[in-house]
């Protein structure tokens, strides 16, 4: 199966970067599958997965949630400031925190919930202008305005430009993170897993490997 497959190039991985087994997360990107392709992988034991849409999420994972016990579900695109009430009922981690209006906002919502999910800062490592994230240069100072507000920030998440080596970018949010003293990196996809894994990673996020090629409507 596709699954385990993936399941045993990520160990590898490990082995391959000294690194101890199960040191690195699975993220299963469930976003646009039909239902059945989520369901087999999640009778196969996959526990964590990834969404983008807010609404999709919330159309089908509180069902799942309680066939399938021990699921978590990370939000893992772009998140609209108007969603996050409801994201962050619905999300054991974001990992888009990518601006100060969303920061604010996640922050008045911990205080009023007295909890957060866990949160990634977005860096946007390539600088593309129509990509969200942080601009490297001003990660740093978002980090620290992100603690002043008592979020918590346990990582950083970063989308390398299409078409480019992406160990220079896995390389960049590593050291951004361990200058930060984050210990999470949210990096890899499913062309390029294995070397976020060598750079660091200890979230990849990977979707058509494990379950086939999206179908948009």
């Amino acid at each position: 199966m596709a699954l385990e497959d993936i399941r045993n190039r990520i160990a590898a991985a490990e082995a391959a970067a000294g690194r101890a087994a199960g040191s690195v997360k699975l993220i299963a990107v469930s976003k646009v599958q039909p239902p059945e392709r989520a369901e087999a992988v999640l009778a196969e034991g996959q526990r964590l997965f990834g969404e983008n849409y807010v609404q999709e999420a919330a159309a089908k994972w509180p069902a799942w949630r309680e066939r399938f016990p021990g699921v978590a579900v990370h939000m893992i695109g772009p998140l609209q400031t108007n969603k996050a009430k409801q994201a962050v009922d619905l999300f054991e981690a974001i990992h888009t925190l990518d601006r100060a209006s969303l920061a604010e906002r996640l922050a008045r919502l911990a205080q009023a919930r007295g909890a957060s999910p866990d949160l990634f800062v977005q860096v946007n490592t390539g600088a593309e202008p129509q990509k969200a994230g942080v601009l490297p240069d001003d990660a740093d100072a978002f980090i620290a305005t992100c603690r002043g507000l008592d979020l918590p920030v346990i990582g950083l998440m970063c989308i390398p430009p299409e078409g480019e080596d992406t160990t220079p970018h896995f390389a960049m949010l590593a050291g951004i993170a361990a200058r930060n003293g984050l210990t999470g990196l949210s990096m890899g996809m499913s062309s390029d897993f294995e070397a976020a894994i060598a750079a660091g990673a200890t979230h990849v996020r990977v979707g058509s490997a494990i379950f086939g090629a999206r179908v948009y409507a």
